[in-house]
């Protein structure tokens, strides 16, 4: 991607929606996935979502199982993907897929096969890839040079800057012709969508939690946008897509 389109998508105000703390977060994160939900279902009958892992969705996911307000969804219009997934058993304490299924998944009625996680359990994490991109194909029922779009994409911001599984400086973050990528030098291996899928979503909501976020979340939108230095900056052409869901702890360096 080159640096000038990245440059010019700056004149995108990030659209940052503060609240109090890390419960608030989860709260709205609920309600945005649910009035998502309805309104492509209502549009279209189906409402298809890629989530990611780590400690900040969690509550979000509890809720996921706890909201009477999600239990009146049409869970039989709805498709699960995973923006992400460590490369380990789907029984792993690592693994977002079990992150998911120890919070939501049980508690909704969703049916099996809409729940689309990616296959870890290949020899060939090449091959698991591939496998998933070819998933992803099918359902959204895509031609050969097309890519999907998401209703809604709920990503994380690492403290390095990286989003889904793309790190700094990684060559995934350059990787334009497949849709989902193996990642084999970072500390974990890992399979993560690919840039033009991200980009590619309807709305993509970022959130973001903790005192210890606050450093990174104003270097990365105050800093000229640097793919390879924060891969978080892939996003800055469809910046107006974008929703920066932040709690006070993180945001408090903002106003600085």
């Amino acid at each position: 991607m080159r640096v000038r389109e990245l440059t010019e998508a700056v004149v995108n105000k990030p659209k940052i929606e503060i609240v109090p703390d890390a419960q608030d977060l989860a709260r709205r994160s609920l309600e945005l996935f649910i009035d998502s939900a309805r309104k492509a279902i209502a549009a279209k009958g189906s409402f298809r979502v890629a989530i990611s892992g780590g400690q900040t969705p969690r509550r979000f996911f509890e809720l996921l199982g706890e909201s009477a307000g999600a239990k009146t969804l049409a869970w039989d219009k709805i498709y699960l993907f995973w923006v992400d997934e460590r490369y380990v058993a789907p029984d792993s304490e690592q693994s977002n897929f079990k992150l998911a299924a120890d919070t939501f998944l049980g508690k909704v009625p969703i049916p099996q096969d809409n729940v689309y996680r990616i296959f870890t359990e290949y020899k060939d994490i090449n091959l698991a890839a591939k496998e998933y991109e070819k998933i992803i194909r099918v359902v959204f029922n895509l031609k050969q040079n097309e890519v999907p779009q998401f209703d809604i994409a709920f990503l994380g911001l690492g403290t390095d800057g990286h989003i889904a599984s793309l790190f700094p400086a990684s060559s995934a973050i350059f990787e334009t012709q497949h849709l989902a990528a193996a990642i084999e030098d970072a500390k974990l291996a890992r399979i993560t969508l690919t840039s033009p899928v991200l980009c590619a979503a309807a709305r993509i909501v970022i959130l973001v939690s903790g005192e210890e976020k606050a450093g990174i979340l104003k270097q990365v939108l105050t800093t000229e946008p640097d793919v390879k230095k924060y891969p978080v900056h892939l996003l800055w052409p469809v910046l107006d897509k974008v929703t920066w869901l932040t709690d006070a702890a993180a945001a408090k360096l903002l106003r600085s």
